[in-house]
């Protein structure tokens, strides 16, 4: 099956794999604004499809993007999109958990991990895998624990930036303001 994201074509797997939806394409956006032409290492994590990865290769060929994910079916799927797209040589997909698999330092690092609580399971993801869209709780640990890895520094770069989707929405931040994303996040939640 396939499926369009920032006018390109990529494969999905239905019930297996998060298929990317049009509100995360503002997410591509706000990456690739950051980005703003500048040769960097990008860190995709929980990749899904690649559709990110893939979209912001595709769009600044002087980028390096590594493309993480937990779902051994989602690191195929991923590789397979990024050779579809002849960005196979930029886009690195891992198998691991959020940026232990990278192997220095990223610039930028932009994640859709799941974060909706059990509690609002919702008709609209039926289709989807419970473990890509739904989190223990509050929904909030998989964004708490990228932030925690992010502010120990050994994996992203000084002045990088950090950009997530919450909500339809992208957040970002810069190394030094990743106590203030976090305290965005608890505050969105807490209004939800």
């Amino acid at each position: 099956m396939e499926t369009s994201f920032y006018d390109l074509d990529f494969l999905t797997a239905p019930g297996r794999v998060f298929t990317p939806r049009p509100a995360t394409e503002r997410l591509v956006d706000a990456a690739l604004e950051r980005i703003d032409g500048k040769p960097v290492r990008v860190a995709d994590v929980g990749t899904g499809t690649g559709a990110v990865a893939v979209a912001l290769a595709v769009n600044r060929p002087d980028i390096e993007v590594w493309a993480t994910d937990t779902s051994e079916e989602a690191v195929q799927l991923a590789r397979a999109n990024a050779e579809r797209h002849g960005v196979d040589d930029r886009v690195h997909v891992l198998h691991g958990d959020l940026l232990s698999p990278v192997p220095m330092p990223m610039d930028v690092v932009v994640a859709n991990l799941p974060y909706l609580p059990e509690r609002e399971r919702d008709e609209l993801y039926d289709d989807e895998p419970a473990e890509a869209v739904y989190a223990p709780g509050d929904g909030l640990a998989p964004y708490r624990r990228l932030l925690d890895v992010c502010r120990e520094g050994r994996l992203v770069s000084p002045g990088g930036t950090v950009l997530i989707q919450f909500r339809r929405e992208p957040l970002s931040a810069d190394c030094w303001q990743l106590e203030d994303l976090r305290e965005e996040l608890e505050a969105k939640t807490a209004a939800a």
